[in-house]
């Protein structure tokens, strides 16, 4: 993992990672990963600090399973670990970890041992007297001691021999540096001599008031022995609870880490998926300082990388496969979550450096063939491959490379590669599991623009690096007139290309943003529809209670036999009856049929058929579906506008065939309806789409929806050698 990691460019973001980490782990972990992801999102939930540093614990444990003895600093360690458990019960946790964490119950003697230690690991004086008497005569003699040193150093009969006035440790003993002659004034026992010739001196008041303090020393380890026993003990009864608990802690500890990780850089997670599909939207390489993010469709088996050298191809593919390898151990990455999925594969393979071995004699084609060869044996993976063509001539390496990726795709696998290999890229370019990807060049500036161009070959752009890079421009016209025209002319044939392309982008962002603009204006315009609606109901509702009120007048006049206020009271409620019944004749259906010149919102058009609740118009030249209840009859005809020309492009890439394999029923009916609006402008009268036979509730809910579809003539069941009752043919 190691390899892969340096070869992704992984190695600084993932060390960065594991110093959030109570102590070092693998990135794997053990279990489902639906589970611990759920867990790691109701860990987001609650406020809580993450835990203290942790040693391993294996050693201790396996002298507590032989009822060994611990030292006071591995006990403390197991302590740190249940005083955090305690703390993180008294969170308000819930779901998958409240439930968690109340099977965590602690034995009240583990809880009893905690009581024992001070927050920097030692015993408190309160557990036992013996500590608290040792610990006040060690603190005593301290200060005997210090007490001891400053009347030395400010007797008038020392001073001439002192060298300075400081306290010197030597062999973690307090002295004094003096000079020659000292001994008729000062009793001391010298320690060590300076390099100018002086001496370090313990005096012998110091040197009793240390005897003493060994003593106290020795009393006080002999003590700590005795609860070092007696822990101990206590531990190995619940050694099995505690290599639980040790484990526990691990688990919750890789979450942990994530979480305050993904925090610190504003980072997201992205749980694998169960599909074979990759859609990165704003992912950013942790290793670039200043990253332009990516956003890669990458559905089919294969995804060849062409185009101009040092335009990002190589971080292209390392992108994918980090995202992948980030995912796969739910580390937190910079990237659009929402709109991002990423299958999930076995293994990660990055065939990226020169395999040459000298020593072994292999070389960089023997190499790589060597890795291909393994492949085969694999399933479930995603491999990537930096300049496929490296290390053999590249016509023979580009048959020898199509028949190998073919019989790949037919495998559980993805595969990415990078080359400026054209016979090779034109020769897969028609293969239907192959995505082309090209790296874009300005021409105007001269330089990558580290974008790509899905669909499309890219040329390479070599003499143009060169020359950036300081070859001589003669020297590069002499290789152009080398290289051929025809070549050169194939390569601006793909420029053409590239740019028409671009061009096309650039029309359906427009495209986009009027439709945009369209929605916007249709939510306004329903908005103040529905406000109308409940001012006309409120005002209906208020002039039917004021007709009430009225009869309820009048029925008061009959029974008081008063005729002259009778027919006031009628005409006021038959004046009521007749405005809430003006206001009801306004909101009555109005009957429509095909054919009739109808009003929609400010647009005219005819109506081209009616289903349900629905109908589509033609408006100018335009198909758009709307809801019935508000259309209005028109009678003329609508009248184009010259002043505003809206043109509708032909989709970039069409197809008469859509594998709907492996989806839900909801989002095939969204991809289907999409693809025969694209069918129908790209001009196709019948399109074949793939369901599969599976337990036929996919291929139902296909079918029931073609019944409904203004657009679509009739379908069938596909002929045996097109996929039989799997796939379904449709006129358009």
């Amino acid at each position: 993992m190691k390899a892969l990691i340096s070869k992704l460019d992984l190695t600084p973001f993932l060390e960065h990672f594991s110093s959030f980490l109570a102590r070092e782990k693998p990135l794997f972990m053990e279990g489902d990963t639906g589970l611990h992801f759920r867990f790691i999102q109701k860990l987001a939930e609650v406020d809580f600090k993450a835990p203290k540093e942790i040693e391993n614990l294996d050693t201790p444990l396996s002298y507590l399973k032989k009822s060994g003895k611990l030292k006071i600093y591995e006990i403390y360690e197991f302590v740190k670990i249940v005083e955090y458990f305690l703390y993180l019960k008294k969170l308000p946790f819930s779901g998958v970890i409240k439930e968690w964490l109340d099977k965590i119950i602690i034995p009240q003697e583990i809880i009893q041992i905690c009581q024992y230690f001070d927050d920097k690991g030692k015993f408190r004086d309160e557990i036992d007297e013996r500590f608290l008497t040792l610990n006040g005569a060690l603190k005593r003699n301290k200060e005997d001691i210090k007490e001891s040193l400053r009347r030395l150093l400010n007797s008038s009969k020392l001073t001439p021999y002192l060298v300075d006035r400081q306290i010197h440790y030597i062999n973690e003993s307090e002295t004094l540096l003096v000079r020659g002659g000292f001994n008729h004034f000062l009793k001391a026992t010298v320690t060590a001599r300076s390099s100018g010739g002086f001496f370090y001196v313990t005096p012998e008041s110091i040197l009793n008031l240390k005897k003493s303090e060994a003593q106290m020393l020795s009393q006080k380890d002999e003590l700590i022995y005795e609860y070092e026993k007696k822990i101990s003990s206590v531990f190995s009864k619940f050694e099995m609870f505690l290599s639980f608990l040790n484990r526990a802690f691990d688990r919750f500890d890789n979450y942990q880490a994530r979480l305050f990780f993904a925090k610190s850089k504003n980072l997201e997670f992205i749980k694998p998926s169960n599909t074979n599909e990759i859609l990165l939207t704003n992912f950013a390489h942790p290793a670039l300082s200043d990253p332009k993010p990516i956003s890669v469709d990458f559905s089919k088996k294969i995804l060849m990388i062409t185009g101009v050298n040092a335009g990002g191809k190589t971080m292209l593919l390392k992108s994918i496969l980090s995202a992948v390898f980030l995912s796969k151990y739910l580390i937190p990455m910079s990237i659009d979550a929402n709109n991002s999925k990423i299958a999930s594969f076995k293994e990660i393979t990055a065939i990226i450096d020169d395999p040459q071995d000298v020593k072994n004699d292999i070389s960089t084609f023997a190499g790589r063939m060597s890795e291909f060869s393994k492949l085969f044996g694999k399933s479930n993976f995603i491999v990537g491959v930096d300049e496929i063509e490296l290390g053999t001539d590249s016509d023979e390496a580009a048959s020898l490379f199509k028949v190998i990726l073919e019989k790949l795709s037919i495998r559980d696998a993805k595969i990415i590669i990078t080359t400026h290999h054209k016979r090779l890229a034109s020769m897969m370019a028609t293969h239907k599991e192959v995505e082309l990807s090209a790296a874009l060049y300005d021409e105007k500036n001269r330089k990558p623009t580290f974008d790509f161009l899905y669909g499309t070959i890219g040329k390479s752009y070599a003499f143009e690096t060169a020359l950036r890079y300081g070859i001589p421009g003669p020297l590069i016209s002499e290789a152009k007139k080398v290289y051929g025209e025809d070549k050169e002319k194939l390569g601006d044939i793909i420029q053409v290309n590239i740019d028409l392309e671009l061009k096309l982008r650039e029309k359906n962002k427009t495209l986009d943003f009027e439709i945009e603009k369209q929605k916007k204006l249709n939510n306004s315009l329903s908005n103040q529809k529905f406000e109308a609606d409940q001012e006309i109901k409120k005002i209906k509702n208020t002039l039917e209670a004021e007709y009430a009120e009225a009869i309820n007048q009048a029925k008061k006049a009959a029974k008081a036999n008063d005729l002259q206020s009778i027919h006031q009271q009628l005409n006021i409620a038959n004046k009521k009856r007749k405005s809430a019944q003006k206001i009801e004749t306004k909101q009555e259906k109005i009957e429509l049929k095909v054919g009739d010149f109808v009003k929609y919102q400010n647009s005219r058009g005819k109506l081209l058929s009616i289903k349900k609740n629905e109908a589509t118009i033609e408006s100018q030249g335009i198909k758009l579906r709307v809801p019935l209840k508000e259309l209005k009859r028109s009678g003329n005809l609508p009248q184009p506008k010259r002043a505003t020309v809206i043109k509708i492009d032909k989709p970039s890439q069409s197809s008469v065939k859509l594998d709907l394999h492996g989806l839900r029923a909801e989002e095939a009916i969204n991809k289907l309806d999409k693809y025969l609006s694209d069918a129908l402008l790209t001009g196709y009268d019948e399109v074949l789409v793939y369901h599969g036979v599976g337990s036929g509730k996919l291929a139902y809910a296909v079918k029931e929806f073609l019944k409904t579809h203004p657009s679509v003539r009739g379908h069938s069941d596909a002929p045996a050698n097109m996929g039989g009752m799997g796939a379904t043919v449709i006129k358009l």
